[in-house]
């Protein structure tokens, strides 16, 4: 108990260091939000990857999923690295950093306000944003809490609110800037921790080998694959096709998260670009492939301390903390601040997103008139302590499992944003009316389905609203009045301005 305490107070005393250290960054709204749109490629990376993954993977995730697909459940990760990370900055990285840059967005919401001249898209996708953004937060809380319940029998209550607070006092103090520095720590832990953890749980299990013979012995529990041994541990698992439902809302999704996408606002140059594009990708492969590789030998832990009592329902979010109680202290006290490390870089970059959009997209010039930088500064840190406090008291009765909190959540915000952002970078076409079809359908879908259940998985009913919105978009937009052809142009002229790059960069005369 004490080397875990030590850990974690060593861990709180960094980030609240850091925070104070940022301070200077985060006196202007630019500062404050986006670190001055001058971070270098490691922090963008890390605070990529470590923003995408937090305890929803590590616990959530990682348990249920695994306990599902087996090990096949290892194509989450690889596919969140390959289309979440690796094709996102590729085909979303440079242009969005231009096109943010000229038209001054800050925000997502504000990106749909400029680009397609509107400032009713803008509220509603800032409206959107701070909903939906909530059970994404709580779900966080809930994953992590159930860990430090396990690691130190303290009450979950007391976890979710000691978090919160330490999440709030450093990103108040610095910002963009301090989430940032603290995401870089945050990162190294997490890829240190996940390797050591695989070892030790693999080692426990005899060897890789010999935990991969005892799952192949394990028959099938899954409706498609009912009885067949085996099943856990064949190349695609029991159940393909909704494994690929999960590697589309948990890869695909990033394109259409706000916390996500803002990471490209704040690229410093092209050598950024670049670098980041090579080292979040990796930290992908590592941490979610990880993770999912881990989860995936959750049956070899099968104990009625992870069954409903009641129900004999299988509780998917305590088999990793289960899994991980068999370890020796010291690597409980890694464990712990592994997954404090994944979850604290995702609330920072949720409550900063939440409030800045809130913020700069709604009551500025709305509600709150003559608003200078100061003030919205101060705005802002006053709605991080709101959002916080939200989102702790649906932590403190969540309403369901963590993997289907997060997929209402990943579902609404990505089915609304992915297809008129990604369009709207690259196609000139794109009307007003797409963008609110795609808002409407991203939230209807999700939300209806919330109700009636016309899809049974909250996950596969996120990725069909993703794909849904790709659809959408551009058939209302052949269909519907055309933007300013003027307008459109001169927004679009950002990417044949003129620049000067060294011989290393290109071999063009």
């Amino acid at each position: 108990m004490v080397v875990k305490l030590i850990l974690l107070i060593v861990f709180f005393a960094v980030m609240v260091s850091v925070g104070m250290y940022s301070r200077r960054h985060a006196t202007s709204v630019d500062g404050f939000v986006l670190g001055g749109r001058s971070v270098g490629p490691w922090l963008t990376a890390f605070a990529y990857g470590t923003s995408y993954f937090s305890a929803v993977v590590f616990v959530g995730y990682a348990g249920q999923f695994g306990w599902k697909y087996g090990i096949a459940s290892t194509w989450i990760g690889l596919g969140n690295a390959v289309i979440g990370s690796l094709l996102a900055w590729v085909v979303l990285g440079r242009r969005t950093k231009v096109m943010t840059q000229h038209l001054n967005s800050k925000t997502m919401p504000d990106f749909f306000g400029e680009r397609f001249g509107s400032e009713s898209l803008k509220v509603t996708a800032s409206v959107i944003v701070f909903i939906f953004l909530i059970p994404y937060t709580a779900s966080v809380y809930n994953g992590l809490s159930r860990l430090f319940g396990m690691a130190f029998q303290i009450p979950y209550s007391v976890c979710v609110i000691v978090m919160a607070v330490f999440t709030a006092v450093y990103v108040i103090l610095g910002g963009y800037m301090a989430t940032a520095i603290n995401d870089f720590i945050q990162g190294i832990i997490m890829l240190i921790g996940i390797v050591a953890v695989i070892g030790a749980v693999l080692s426990g299990q005899g060897g890789f080998l010999n935990a991969l013979q005892t799952m192949a012995q394990i028959p099938s529990d899954v409706p498609v694959t009912q009885g067949q041994p085996g099943a856990f541990t064949s190349f695609f698992g029991p159940d393909p096709l909704n494994l690929l439902g999960v590697v589309i809302l948990t890869s695909l999704g990033t394109w259409g998260l706000p916390q996500m996408i803002g990471k490209f606002y704040a690229i410093k140059d092209e050598k950024s670009i670049n670098t980041g594009t090579v080292i979040s990708t990796l930290f992908a492969v590592v941490v979610s492939g990880g993770c999912y590789f881990l989860g995936g030998f959750g049956r070899l832990f099968d104990n009625p301390s992870i069954y409903n009592e009641e129900t004999g329902a299988v509780i998917f979010d305590s088999i990793i903390p289960y899994m991980l109680s068999t370890l020796p202290d010291i690597l409980i006290g890694i464990v712990v601040v592994l997954v404090l490390s994944a979850s604290m870089s995702t609330l920072s970059s949720l409550v900063l997103t939440s409030s800045s959009t809130m913020t700069l997209d709604l009551l500025k010039d709305r509600v709150l008139k003559d608003m200078d930088e100061k003030k919205q500064v101060v705005a802002m840190q006053i709605l991080i302590v709101f959002f916080i406090v939200v989102s702790v008291v649906i932590a403190l009765n969540p309403p369901t499992f963590i993997a289907q909190l997060m997929g209402i959540s990943w579902g609404a915000l990505a089915g609304a944003f992915l297809a008129p952002f990604l369009y709207g970078l690259y196609w000139k076409g794109v009307t007003r009316a797409a963008v609110w079809a795609s808002f409407a359908s991203g939230v209807g879908i999700t939300v209806s389905n919330m109700f009636i259940g016309y899809i049974a998985s909250p996950i596969n009913a996120g990725a069909f609203a993703m794909i849904a919105g790709l659809i959408v978009v551009p058939v209302v937009s052949v269909v519907t009045p055309k933007v300013d052809k003027e307008k459109v142009d001169k927004i679009f002229t950002c990417y044949d301005e003129k620049v000067t790059i060294t011989k290393k960069r290109s071999l063009e005369a």
